[in-house]
């Protein structure tokens, strides 16, 4: 084969592997756009979502909440006055009364004062009785008599003054309790605000909870609660709502205090865990749809709803929430069929596909 015909040759094979490349590329281009013309296709098809059927539900209102329990009545007593400890009455675990003594506190230079206020007050009423005779006489004028009478008023009110602070040496209990703690001995030195006894109250307790909005509008202060300890499982005890926050917390929750009475040697303890049942009677069924059925959230009051093929959006009113299950006051009828998931990607007349 001479050499004008090996680049012959050579040529024709190249133009015949630049042209098998072109028919492959083509090939590729053109599976590519029906695939794309395929996505292109399903993406204008119908959107796949779940459904539910509208229909009338009984509303389960009653429900339980947790919490611990607190002392109805709690202080951390202080000493006032600066003196030293001489006597100590009672010690922790002590039942107490209100009024009853439970320290005595030694103060010198309160007596002082009030030997000092009282010897004042004795040398003013002496003042007062020599201008009154000498004022009857013309020997002094009604503004010294005035004087002196008011010179007496203001050393009538140290003595007095000095009588409290005295008084105050001794701690008195402000009600009655048991001494949770004591934290003085006999011989300490007090000083203002040095504590003195934590003294707590556990005939009655307070059951603190947390409620949602939808369970709030059930309640009302008065109401009669069954409530359970943990501890003592078999035992139920008698609860009053004494009171109900009127503003939520960040995570819309509100407070509901209930007041408990202690039962026997006052078992129930302030810490221990219980548990308030709120029990309400039954309601006539009511429309009902799941509550993730809304668009966005409950308070949108929006659903859609399915006609035939296509996803109708529908303003609703919603009532009571129970759980995942909301009442629909106004907007729904029995027997329709609610699209229940895949709202997100809906609009009002958004062709759709049900799946289960």
């Amino acid at each position: 084969m001479g050499k004008p015909l090996r680049i012959i040759v050579t040529v024709l094979v190249v133009i015949a592997v630049i042209a098998l490349i072109g028919w492959v590329l083509s090939s590729n281009k053109k599976k590519n756009e029906a695939q794309t013309a395929a996505v292109a296709e399903t993406n204008s098809a119908a959107i796949a979502v779940t459904v539910d059927t509208v229909k009338r539900t009984q509303l389960a209102l009653s429900f339980a909440a947790n919490g611990n329990f607190m002392a109805a009545s709690e202080i951390s007593l202080a000493a006032e006055k600066s003196g030293r400890v001489t006597r100590i009455l009672v010690d922790e675990g002590s039942y107490v009364t209100k009024g009853q003594l439970l320290v005595t506190i030694k103060m010198n230079q309160l007596s002082v004062e009030l030997d000092n206020a009282k010897a004042s007050y004795a040398n003013a009423l002496r003042d007062k009785e020599r201008y009154e005779n000498a004022f009857a006489t013309g020997g002094v004028t009604r503004q010294q008599l005035d004087q002196a009478i008011l010179t007496l008023k203001n050393a009538e009110a140290k003595v007095q003054q000095a009588a409290i602070s005295i008084d105050d040496a001794n701690i008195l209990a402000p009600f009655n309790g048991v001494v949770n703690k004591r934290h003085i001995e006999p011989g300490a030195v007090l000083s203002p605000g040095t504590a003195l006894f934590d003294i707590v109250d556990v005939s009655k307790l307070k059951l603190q909870v947390l409620v949602n909005e939808s369970q709030v509008v059930l309640l009302k202060k008065g109401d009669n609660v069954k409530i359970k300890a943990s501890v003592f499982p078999d035992k139920t005890f008698d609860g009053v709502i004494s009171f109900i926050a009127a503003k939520s917390d960040e995570s819309l929750n509100f407070t509901v205090e209930l007041e408990v009475k202690n039962q026997g040697e006052n078992l129930l303890k302030a810490g221990m865990y219980g548990t308030a049942s709120f029990e309400f009677p039954a309601t006539a069924p009511a429309i009902a749809i799941p509550r993730s059925a809304f668009v966005g959230s409950v308070s949108s009051n929006q659903v859609f709803v399915l006609d035939k093929d296509k996803a109708r959006i529908r303003k609703v009113t919603a009532g009571r929430i129970t759980g995942d299950v909301v009442e629909v006051l106004d907007g729904l009828s029995e027997g329709e069929v609610i699209i229940s998931s895949g709202q997100i990607n809906l609009v009002d007349g958004s062709q759709v596909q049900t799946v289960k």
